[in-house]
């Protein structure tokens, strides 16, 4: 089974690349989609529609056109993974979960147990709530049918 899994959430480590190569290793047929996760180009996604004089405006625009990307890819995917990481509250994150949810979507949560009751309601939509990529990838496994 071709799956289209959307990886949404931290970037400040290499998450997405262990879930891609471990998916990879298991012959899974699986393309892989997400945001743009470099924070310089995405920062200035809506530069092109003219210079702003205050930064909300100029985050504003930028968030604005990461949005469409982001609302595409999610429309698009089977299943996705979305990964609150520890550093950083990835308020972007529980958005994309939120929106899986109204889509009926289904998702996978990835994310410490330190952080279980801040979660509550992300996890209680979601499909299932993985702790390492390890989890992720056998539960892929699982769905593609390769367990």
């Amino acid at each position: 089974m071709k799956l289209n899994v959307y990886l949404s959430g931290e970037i400040h480590s290499d998450w997405r690349e262990k879930i891609i190569q471990g998916c990879q290793e298991s012959d899974l047929d699986i393309s892989f989609t997400s945001a743009n996760t470099d924070h310089e180009s995405s920062d200035c996604a809506g530069d092109h529609l003219g210079a702003e004089s205050e930064q909300f405006w100029r985050d504003h625009k930028s968030a604005k056109v990461n949005a469409m990307r982001i609302k595409t890819l999610i429309q698009r995917c089977d299943i996705a993974v979305i990964r609150f990481g520890e550093k950083y509250k990835q308020w972007n994150a529980a958005f994309d979960a939120g929106y899986c949810a109204a889509l009926d979507k289904p998702y996978i949560t990835l994310h410490s147990e330190d952080i279980i009751h801040p979660l509550k309601e992300v996890d209680a939509s979601a499909q299932a709530w993985t702790t390492n990529v390890e989890q992720v990838i056998t539960t892929l496994k699982n769905i593609a049918g390769k367990s």
